[in-house]
């Protein structure tokens, strides 16, 4: 693949890595530790386990369990993947906005699998004991957060692109 930066390359390994967590915990979840939807199970303070079936966007907003919704949501994904792929390619980004992208890659590529295998995401992760953030959520849910962050900070640098 030529034109992609050392960076961008770091970026498509976050991308893997990130996609590789998600669907392994994933399959943890429900092949290994088998737990029942709705059901918890206590880990480390605040974290529990809590699987649902997500048939909306992030956090479980927008609720709809119709093929089209579920169809248009995996293009969607699928579709802000390749466009920060293509953006990837262009070499101007800086390492922040690289990992930002990468996360967010490798999230909707999570999400995307999901809904097409099954026609929701697996949300498993529960830190609603916080007291502030009562929705459940996984992996790829919060790459996509973390990289969004990321992007958004690094576009508040001044400094120039490589």
């Amino acid at each position: 693949m030529t034109g992609v930066s050392r960076i961008g390359w770091t970026a498509y390994l976050i991308a893997i890595v990130v996609l590789v967590l998600d669907q392994a915990s994933k399959y943890w979840i429900m092949e290994i530790l088998r737990l029942p939807e709705y059901a918890t199970q206590e880990v480390l303070w605040p974290l529990q386990l809590t699987r649902i079936w997500n048939r909306g966007v992030s956090f479980g907003l927008l609720q709809a369990g119709n093929d089209i919704v579920r169809w248009g949501m995996v293009a969607f994904n699928l579709g802000v993947a390749i466009l920060l792929i293509g953006w990837l390619r262009k070499g101007q980004i800086r390492m922040l906005a690289a990992v930002g992208y990468g996360m967010l890659i490798g999230g909707a590529i999570g999400n995307a699998i999901d809904r097409a295998i099954f026609g929701a995401v697996i949300d498993f992760m529960d830190v609603s004991r916080l007291g502030f953030f009562p929705w459940i959520f996984n992996v790829a849910d919060a790459g996509i957060t973390i990289g969004v962050i990321l992007f958004l900070l690094d576009s508040l640098r001044g400094e120039p692109r490589t």
